[in-house]
């Protein structure tokens, strides 16, 4: 089954189901695409529990010395980054006084819980943006972080669905069926991780590990997409022909923030590409390095599918980790399999307690053996980066060492819950799902399964 080209360039390259997929759209409308945060100690961030949490859930009235006050965030069609930004301001404090456990989704309605340094809860109450809202809980001893965070449950309907409900449902419980055969959905990294209209942040990840900083900028500035706003396209192919950052200042776009903050620095300095990449908040300028890990291990998973090689069992040379009670992978705690150990491994695999990892690629990350760690090696040797340009020796802030991610999530609590006709598209139909994924799997992923996509960006991926 064809894959669109555009999932290409992120390095998705195949299906892993067979099915025919029932096509409509997601986030026709931003209600269309609801996620709650959920903790590992069972807590559960809710779009529509308002002012409750604070009638119910505080957990202290007054901060102690060092506390970090617990709120959660519900946000409408926002980037969390610049929600978390726009927040610190009107606080009057820095950034990275703000933690979250995990980004969400910008074209959705999302509530995910969030901790702040050296507030209060009266002065998070006074906080006004609109379609934000900060609700504070209580305090907390330590800063929240990613390893609070369980997963996501996800409320998401799709529109303009051209079958009956019998079809529907039909291929919808075949693609599934299909997807607990294989132990899960594939944990390809989605569009979300690369730029869904413009996917270029893997792009700028490589040049800046291979040490070319005015390419990664000019790639990161200049590399129009046709299917970004034509203003900004226009502006980043002015910039692409010219070269004149003084003259992009003034014609890019005010939305295009984090571009702007480059482009001010470069008309004084047009040099300084490492300077104005430190204008960036650090943790996008991660995510270039990340995105760019995240490419190459969608190419490994994919060439993975492509040989039929398996996903719920793994071959001499694999690497498998670990699986806490929660269904949480450990991948701190791992092992390569031999062919002295692959049936004990496959039964524990079989069991749940195990699960099939792929690198994430990095300085201090060794390959896969056996036939994945030819995968790897091939793919490697195709984009000419090498784990030691992990090193990022031109933005050493941002060096990844790599690690290990597992080549399937668990898929839970997956529901049809309607098939009715879709106001917005009379007299197509619209389908109403829930279920619930691990943390850092993305839900894009088994949307594309469900509805095999032929225009990403026109179907709302």
């Amino acid at each position: 089954m064809l894959v669109p080209k555009i999932e290409k360039t992120i390095g998705i390259e195949v299906y892993a189901t067979r099915s025919s997929g029932i096509g409509g759209i997601i986030r026709q409308n931003i209600d269309d695409f609801i996620v709650e945060e959920v903790l590992v100690d069972g807590s559960k961030a809710e779009t529509k529990k308002g002012k409750n949490y604070i009638a119910h859930e505080v957990l202290g009235t007054s901060a102690v010395r060092n506390d970090h006050l617990l709120c959660v965030l519900v946000k409408r069609n926002w980037d969390t980054l610049i929600a978390l930004r726009n927040i610190a301001r009107q606080l009057g404090i820095k950034t990275n006084q703000i933690q979250t456990a995990g980004i969400k989704d910008a074209k959705a309605v999302t509530a995910q819980h969030i901790s702040i340094d050296g507030v209060s809860m009266k002065d998070v109450q006074k906080v006004h943006i609109k379609d934000i809202e900060i609700l504070p809980i209580g305090y907390l001893y330590n800063r929240l972080s990613s390893y609070y965070l369980l997963g996501n449950s996800f409320q998401i309907t799709i529109r303009s669905v051209n079958h009956q409900k019998s079809i529907i449902q039909r291929r919808i419980t075949e693609t599934v069926q299909e997807l607990q055969a294989i132990g899960g959905v594939p944990n390809f990294f989605g569009h979300q991780r690369f730029g869904t209209a413009r996917p270029i942040t893997h792009l700028t990840g490589k040049a800046i590990i291979k040490g070319n900083l005015r390419k990664a900028a000019m790639t990161y500035l200049a590399k129009p997409s046709p299917y970004e706003h034509p203003e900004s396209r226009q502006a980043r192919k002015q910039l692409k022909d010219t070269q004149d950052f003084k003259q992009a200042f003034k014609d890019f776009p005010q939305q295009l923030r984090y571009e702007r903050l480059m482009l001010e620095h470069l008309v004084k300095k047009s040099n300084d590409f490492a300077g104005a990449f430190r204008k960036l908040p650090i943790k996008l300028r991660e995510l270039f390095i990340q995105a760019c890990q995240s490419y190459l291990f969608n190419r490994f998973l994919s060439r993975r599918v492509e040989l039929d090689l398996p996903l719920n069992a793994a071959e001499v040379g694999d690497y498998v980790v670990s699986v806490e009670h929660s269904g949480l992978p450990m991948v701190g705690i791992y092992k390569t399999v031999g062919a002295e150990t692959r049936k004990e491994v496959n039964e524990a695999i079989n069991n749940g307690k195990m699960r099939l990892a792929i690198p994430l690629t990095g300085f201090r990350q060794r390959p896969s053996q056996g036939l994945q760690g030819e995968i790897e090696k091939q793919v490697l040797d195709e984009e000419d980066v090498s784990p030691q340009d992990f090193k990022a020796v031109a933005l050493p802030e941002t060096s990844e060492r790599g690690t290990l991610r597992t080549a399937i999530t668990s898929l839970n609590n997956f529901s049809v819950n309607q098939i009715v006709q879709d106001s917005t598209n009379p007299p197509k139909q619209a389908v109403r799902l829930s279920f619930m994924l691990l943390r850092a799997s993305y839900a894009t992923v088994l949307l594309r399964e469900l509805i095999k996509p032929r225009n990403m960006t026109k179907e709302g991926f």
